[in-house]
């Protein structure tokens, strides 16, 4: 008999190694995969070490270690053990002076930051950002983004896709289907977008669109009012829709965290809220055993669908490895030849 599939489900935990209540959850519940933030990484034996640690407790040599790695403001790996990676939005800087050499600062730099998570034992740093960010935009998104000029934005993303498959690091495209007219910030409340279906097909939506073959996207917490008056794009079988048959987006959907504050109702709520809406896995990475178990009662299992998307990415990563150190040196000597100090 094929065993149970995991929960489709990712989780948190609070410290730097697994305590025995954690894997005794782990082993029992089986989540797809694990959210790393700060507080768990420390070095890189201790982060191998908690890697393997959660692989031998849900049994599963493949399961998916995942972080925040973006560069700028959002990379995890950032307390000194690691080289400092420069925002994308630097990047998108630069290309807008001269786009060979921001494509090939940003191609080494993806490189070097893929390599480094995949030796460490993660699989993902969640990137790239491929939202437009405005002028109006909320500063949440900022410098994460390159900037506002849809093609532009795409054309950059694919250059940092293409690199983290090359090296065995997964993708992931966010915001899905895009922050780039949100004025509030999702942490604590939930933007409104007001704008007509077809302005966001012509703006917003074009990334996504363009990069509608990346193996995994993240999926926003918003309103777009025109496709649900209500519910926010995580939780929204209309926008999953509009992702689906609109965009045109084939690939693994995670939703951004569900402890948010642009989200009502219960965590388990809301994890089960996203899971009904038609999403393919529920990230709940808050980090607390008891809420991870809850959230874990919430959730059901991969369907054959979500498996079979999940393999499909698989199958796409390379195992390409280059010297991080010396990628990553050469990619900050093309930005400052160019004036970003």
């Amino acid at each position: 008999m094929p065993s149970t599939p995991p929960l489709a489900l990712f989780v948190g935990m609070p410290g730097l190694s697994l305590s025995p209540s954690e894997i005794a959850f782990f082993r029992e519940a089986n989540p797809f995969g694990l959210f790393l933030f700060r507080r768990n990484l420390d070095n890189p034996e201790q982060i191998r070490r908690l890697c393997a640690q959660f692989r031998e407790a849900v049994g599963r040599e493949d399961a998916p270690v995942y972080i925040d790695q973006e560069g700028g403001r959002v990379q995890r790996l950032d307390n000194g053990n690691w080289p400092l990676f420069r925002p994308l939005g630097t990047f998108g800087a630069l290309a807008r002076k001269d786009f060979e050499q921001a494509s090939k600062a940003l191609r080494l730099s993806s490189l070097a930051m893929g390599t480094m998570m995949v030796e460490l034992g993660l699989g993902s740093g969640t990137t790239p950002v491929i939202d437009l960010a405005r002028k109006d935009t909320h500063d949440v998104i900022g410098q994460r983004a390159f900037g506002d000029d849809p093609e532009l934005v795409a054309a950059l993303g694919r250059i940092v896709v293409d690199a983290m498959l090359e090296v065995g690091a997964m993708p992931i495209i966010k915001h899905i289907p895009g922050y780039g007219r949100v004025q509030v910030d999702p942490h604590f409340d939930c933007p409104v977008v007001d704008a007509a279906v077809e302005d966001l097909r012509g703006s917003d939506f074009k990334p996504f669109v363009a990069l509608r073959d990346a193996p995994w996207a993240m999926v926003a917490h918003l309103v777009f009012t025109a496709i649900d008056k209500t519910l926010p794009a995580s939780v929204s079988p209309a926008v999953c829709r509009v992702i689906r048959e609109d965009i045109g987006y084939d690939g693994v959907l995670i939703t951004d965290c569900l402890t948010m504050e642009a989200l009502s109702g219960t965590w388990p709520e809301r994890v089960r809220a996203a899971l009904d809406a038609g999403y393919d896995i529920a990230l709940h990475s808050q980090g607390d055993l008891t809420a991870s178990e809850a959230a874990a009662k919430a959730a059901n299992p991969l369907s054959a669908d979500s498996l079979a998307r999940i393999a499909r990415g698989q199958s796409r990563l390379g195992s390409t490895r280059v010297d991080v150190h010396a990628l990553h040196a050469e990619a900050e000597h093309i930005l400052r030849e160019n004036g970003f100090a």
